[in-house]
């Protein structure tokens, strides 16, 4: 059984519903669950906000906040989560974005990603960096990684 029709068996015994907010992964993350058969049990909605005016408009994320951490920080994913949960009216979110690459800079190499995961008013963060493994090499890791943070929470 593969990671995502785990989730979607789980959330689905449980109750519980699942929202994703993607940025570098453009909606990878969304599509993995509702490639499942019966996802619909479990997923409400997807975000893709690519842009920063999308994260602002689409989920709340602080223009403030942008601009003091950049959308590649957990100050962000957190926002990212956050606002997805309060707007797909979800159980739990999880929500990604990073650098897939080509590019980077010194503070923020290509293959970084921050995700945040958000259920009630909980919201834990974390960075990865997978490293300069090429775009779709750290797009794959990216949802990887978000699938399994779902996973383990439910």
């Amino acid at each position: 059984m593969t990671l995502a029709a785990e989730i979607v068996a789980r959330a689905t015994a449980s109750g519980k519903t699942v929202t994703a907010a993607e940025s570098c992964t453009g909606g990878m993350i969304t599509a993995a669950l509702t490639d499942i058969a019966g996802s619909s049990n479990m997923f409400e909605r997807g975000f893709v906000t690519y842009s920063n005016v999308a994260k602002t408009e689409m989920l709340g994320v602080k223009p403030a906040t942008l601009a003091a951490h950049g959308a590649v920080s957990e100050e962000v994913a957190a926002e990212m989560a956050l606002g997805a949960l309060a707007r797909a009216g979800a159980d739990v979110a999880v929500a990604v974005t990073g650098i897939a690459g080509p590019g980077g800079s010194e503070y923020k190499p290509e293959g970084r990603v921050c995700f945040g995961l958000a259920a009630g008013e909980r919201v834990i963060t974390e960075t990865i960096d997978f490293g300069a493994l090429g775009r779709a090499k750290v797009r794959a890791a990216a949802r990887d990684h978000a699938l399994g943070l779902l996973s383990g929470h439910l």
